[in-house]
């Protein structure tokens, strides 16, 4: 049986080469930056919260909520939590009307990927009611092996999600790459010893995803399909 939160799939008992694809949602497959940052704002403001730049919003897209409250508000974020998560998701699922779409290609990406034998996965800061519903939403849920969310398991950059993934699909680290647009993407892919693949057109720039050493930077999901058909499909066809 698989762990709680997984997804499972038929895939999962298939033999094959083993190799597992891990994707970051927010800001990598999904654009949603800007839904999320007004969320928060609209969230804080109704809590009274001492208010934050969006600069500083944005740079938590990627943590745990317990995380990114304790970013925002060093002294008393986990006061605040649970009242917190409870309205943001309100206004995020059901209320806020900013565009929230995936990047341009992802999809196509995502079911190319599933069709060439490779496990897929999300790891992601967000809740579990969060990207259930991001999956269903945008129909894409059975392209998707499993996923980890933060609200089951250490946020990032903690290896926790990448170790559980592994385990649960019986792939070493050297098998693994991990994609994403944040240093908590990419840091968490470098405790966990796994190859990491930065996308720069999420929260995070160019400079600050280097540092961690991924395999490349693309700039999109174009450049990325073309990286990943050049170095992972072609060379394990």
């Amino acid at each position: 049986m698989a762990a709680p939160g997984y997804q499972e799939s038929s895939k999962v008992n298939m033999k094959h080469r083993k190799e597992l694809i891990v994707f970051d949602w927010d800001g990598t497959l999904m654009d949603s930056q800007a839904r999320i940052v007004n969320c928060l704002r609209i969230t804080i403001a109704d809590m009274a919260l001492t208010e934050r730049h969006d600069e500083q919003l944005s740079d938590v897209i990627g943590l745990g909520f317990r995380e990114a409250l304790f970013s925002l508000y060093p002294q008393d974020g986990d006061h605040y939590h649970t009242e917190f998560v409870a309205r943001y998701r309100q206004y995020f699922m059901h209320e806020d009307k900013t565009p929230s779409v995936m990047f341009a290609g992802a999809r196509e990406l995502l079911m190319d990927l599933n069709e060439q034998d490779y496990f897929l996965a999300i790891a992601t800061g967000k809740g579990r009611i969060g990207l259930d519903h991001a999956l269903k939403e945008n129909e894409i849920g059975q392209h998707i092996h499993a996923s980890r969310c933060a609200d089951e398991t250490r946020s990032k950059p903690h290896p926790q999600m990448l170790e559980e993934l592994m385990d649960f699909f019986a792939v070493e680290p050297e098998d693994t790459i991990m994609i994403g647009d944040t240093e908590y993407d990419l840091e968490m892919a470098n405790n966990a010893k796994v190859q990491c693949l930065a996308v720069s057109h999420g929260v995070h720039d160019q400079a600050r995803l280097e540092k961690f050493n991924p395999v490349t930077c693309v700039a999109n999901i174009t450049e990325l399909d073309s990286w990943l058909s050049d170095h992972l499909i072609k060379g394990n066809g």
